[in-house]
């Protein structure tokens, strides 16, 4: 399966992005060699670089990993191609303009018959490649559109965490639906079932690790990614946990919302009867 990783900090860092190293992380039997995305924000926008190839053969991902731009959001991801071509368009993360900022994409998992589904409609917004994920990205925006005005701030976290959240526990019917979205303000994570060490398909499908850094401490050090601290607050999500720290699991069908490093709200999965 897919790897994804984001990022979010109280202060702009320069992030030493290891795309190799998240790269080897990828599910048991599955190459990590179909493409990969990173998105650094800046305000209300966001700088895309992607490449349909394998992160250890481009001299963008070594450029990057020494001199990618200060952000305090990013979203990352290394493809393992399911649907679609291996090309450019089906590279994510993908992006889309909504209410005048950039809201970008990055999905983990299979949703089996979402383009031909009447309920998975993706409005305005419309598919460049072929992929699921940037489908059910375009029928996500078009369910958030009327929540967003151009000259209004920010539609509450809780708003938006609802409607993320609903839209995900219609996506855990299609297939296992791990995702990452951000629209500038706030990050949103949404944790299903990927592929674990055992070759079965079952939760979690993120983890969520919190760190709060003072000027004494040390970067944060892990498997994939460096953040620089000194009074600094940090929130990372990924498929798997990239270092010895305490990596929380997110429950299956979980959504969470998260700002300059800290974790907003929770959405909990919803109780069967």
């Amino acid at each position: 399966m897919c790897e994804l990783l984001a990022i979010s900090s109280r202060h702009a860092t320069r992030l030493n992005f290891s795309l190799q190293a998240l790269a080897k992380r990828s599910s048991p039997g599955h190459s990590p060699r179909d493409g990969w995305g990173v998105a650094f924000y800046q305000g209300r926008d966001a700088a895309l670089y992607r490449e349909p190839v394998p992160a250890s053969d481009s001299p963008l991902v070594h450029l990057l990993e020494a001199q990618g731009p200060p952000t305090t959001l990013a979203i990352s991801h290394i493809r393992h191609a399911t649907q679609g071509a291996i090309s450019l368009a089906n590279t994510q993360p993908f992006v889309r303009e909504l209410a005048g900022r950039s809201h970008v994409f990055a999905h983990n998992g299979t949703l089996a018959g979402i383009a031909q589904s009447p309920r998975f409609m993706p409005g305005p917004f419309h598919p460049v490649g072929e992929t699921d994920s940037e489908h059910a990205f375009c029928t996500l925006l078009a369910r958030l559109q009327a929540l967003w005005q151009p000259t209004a701030p920010p539609p509450s976290v809780q708003a938006r965490l609802a409607v993320v959240a609903a839209f995900a526990a219609e996506l855990r019917e299609l297939g296992p639906a791990n995702f990452l979205y951000a629209d500038g303000d706030a990050l949103f994570a949404h944790g299903h079932r990927r592929i674990q060490d055992s070759g079965r398909i079952e939760p979690p499908g993120l983890y969520l690790l919190t760190r709060q850094c003072h000027a004494e401490d040390q970067p944060l050090q892990a498997r994939g990614v460096c953040v620089g601290c000194g009074f600094q607050q940090v929130a990372l999500l990924a498929s798997v946990p990239l270092s010895e720290e305490s990596w929380q699991p997110l429950a299956e069908g979980e959504t969470v919302a998260v700002a300059a490093g800290q974790l907003l709200a929770r959405h909990p999965p919803a109780i069967p009867p």
